[in-house]
């Protein structure tokens, strides 16, 4: 079944030429069914790149899904046309009556500084409240999965000596759980991050279970136990060349980078080890089956 998104989205076209099933709102308004409600608050500058590379994992599910993007109103984007922001996304304000089947919430580069310092914290702080009310089940990924489990548990994050950065092994620690069914039991999963949640905090905590670690990057995959919120500390949604571009980014601004680890193959950049592919697509459908799907009331109240 397709993902519904408005036919001149750059994602619409991007995602065609891939085969990727993508249907126009004129033409989705035809069928007799009724679609899995799915937001996603983007919170990374590259808002374009990130939306394609959620619509493509979202829309690799037998389910008919319709998407909101949101917007923070505390905070404009510097980096993307404010006529494509006006266009595709809705503010907070606009979409906090609505009820989501399922809410993805995206990292941002913002991890240095303390929480409460990030500009649109308390407008974040409403989401994630909204959140609990009236979203069954909701993603929150690297910057994001912390910012959540700082202001609902309280667990903070440190500052790492040098940037995680590449593709890591991971095994899983819940062998039977429908969130990495057919899941290998080691798989790879990207990481680009400054900073680290507190997994002692994390792994004492009765409400919380993780559910997937690397030795050398800690806790990638953790969640609550009442399957409600689901941290991913990676970037499983990333496209092949994210983590070039963004190695290729830090080197022409003269920051200190290490190549990223277990990314390319031999000694140059241009060719890719793209390991994490089938990792990231059977994650988001299981969260979009029995996360969402399989839990989901056919109609809000």
């Amino acid at each position: 079944m397709p993902i519904i998104i408005p036919q001149d989205i750059p994602a619409f076209d991007i995602l065609s030429k891939e085969n990727v099933f993508v249907m126009g709102e004129l033409r989705a308004q035809t069928q007799d069914i009724r679609p899995i409600e799915i937001a996603i608050v983007n919170l990374m500058p590259t808002k374009i790149e990130t939306e394609t590379q959620l619509i493509r994992l979202l829309s690799n599910s037998p389910l008919q899904i319709n998407l909101t993007l949101v917007k923070t109103a505390s905070y404009k984007s510097k980096h993307v046309q404010e006529h494509h922001m006006n266009k595709f996304y809705k503010s907070f304000a606009q979409i906090k009556d609505s009820f989501f089947d399922g809410m993805i919430v995206t990292g941002a580069p913002v991890e240095t500084l303390e929480f409460e310092d990030v500009t649109y914290w308390k407008e974040l702080c409403k989401i994630m409240d909204y959140v609990n009310e009236r979203v069954t089940s909701t993603i929150y990924v690297c910057w994001g999965a912390q910012a959540a489990l700082y202001h609902h548990y309280g667990i903070g994050k440190y500052p790492l000596d040098k940037k995680m950065f590449g593709i890591f092994p991971n095994r899983a620690h819940i062998q039977y759980d429908p969130l990495l069914k057919g899941l290998d039991d080691h798989f790879c999963v990207p990481h680009s991050r400054h900073t680290s949640v507190d997994e002692a905090a994390l792994y004492a905590h009765p409400e919380l279970c993780v559910m997937a670690s690397g030795e050398t990057c800690g806790v990638s995959i953790a969640k609550s136990r009442d399957n409600s919120k689901l941290f991913f500390f990676g970037h499983s949604e990333y496209d092949r060349e994210t983590i070039k571009d963004e190695y290729l980014r830090d080197i022409k601004k003269g920051l200190a980078i290490d190549k990223p680890i277990n990314y390319f193959i031999g000694e140059g950049t241009d060719t890719i080890n793209m390991s994490w592919k089938s990792t990231g697509n059977l994650l988001f459908y299981n969260w979009l089956n029995y996360y969402v799907y399989q839990v989901t009331p056919f109609k809000f109240t």
